[in-house]
């Protein structure tokens, strides 16, 4: 299953026009590693006769396929805590206030996964903020990935995934078994909406997010990309909303719209002025 070059800078170039991922020279084993699996599952003797495949027949479901399978799924529960405790202590507290009269809140997550994240928001809410029951909370999950979609739609996870940052008594609280799995209770579920999605592509409908969670998406993506989706989320953010980034990524250097609001060793940024476009 050993990757050619050139069957390596087919694919990378490939993979760089579906999704705008930049894989470069040194990722050979990253991409060794996720195909493999692909072609021995799709009944390829080699990835070289996989991608020779695809060349031959620019076939869309393998490209998919393919695409999929180079992108970069880790997430678990409350992952980096932070971000979470933010969201808890200040922002959905001053969100609360300034959105009472209308009882609507909306949430973004443009990077979904299998779902632990959109979850965890769902558990922060439910744990905290109960009177919201009766408000209008919209929390979109999108992901470029459909497989992932698809995990985080059911809402069922192995004992090791809820091992993975969940606390006992969320777990007990929030899910039921299902055979040897975990499973969300349709009462988080019901807070949820999934919807497959790439960035680089024209987004639809996403709404107007009060907070977007996008963390460690824009690392995969060359500065063009990257100022390119920022300026998308200033069109459609709240322009009193909040977007959250991974801790290796910021909007310095890249978008001078935003400034960063810090809360310990961590934060978010906003907006500057409510007319930034």
């Amino acid at each position: 299953m050993a990757l050619e070059e050139q069957d390596f800078l087919y694919v990378s170039k490939m993979v760089r026009e579906e999704s705008a991922i930049v894989l470069e020279k040194g990722k050979e084993y990253l991409v060794e590693s996720r195909l493999s699996p692909l072609a021995q599952q799709d009944g390829y003797a080699s990835i070289k006769e996989m991608v020779q495949k695809l060349r031959e027949t620019g076939e869309l479901v393998l490209k998919l396929k393919i695409v999929d399978a180079l992108t970069t799924n880790e997430t678990s529960f409350f992952r980096d805590l932070k971000p979470f405790e933010m969201l808890q202590k200040e922002l959905l507290p001053e969100l609360i206030e300034k959105r009472k009269d209308q009882k609507r809140l909306e949430i973004w997550c443009a990077a979904a996964s299998t779902g632990q994240e959109i979850y965890t928001i769902c558990m922060t809410i439910r744990e905290n903020f109960p009177w919201l029951r009766d408000w209008n909370v919209r929390i979109l999950g999108t992901d470029i990935n459909q497989e992932v979609l698809d995990k985080a739609r059911r809402g069922v996870y192995s004992q090791i995934e809820v091992n993975r940052g969940l606390p006992a008594t969320m777990l007990i609280k929030y899910f039921e078994k299902s055979g040897i799995d975990w499973k969300i209770k349709d009462d988080l579920k019901s807070m949820t909406e999934f919807r497959k999605m790439n960035l680089i592509k024209p987004w639809g409908s996403v709404g107007r997010p009060d907070v977007i969670f996008m963390r460690n998406v824009l690392i995969y993506f060359d500065t063009d990309t990257k100022k390119e989706i920022l300026g998308k989320v200033r069109n459609i953010m709240q322009p009193d909303g909040f977007l959250f980034l991974g801790a290796a990524e910021t909007t310095l250097n890249l978008d001078e719209n935003y400034v960063r609001r810090t809360y310990d060793r961590g934060g978010c940024y906003t907006l500057k002025g409510k007319d930034a476009k």
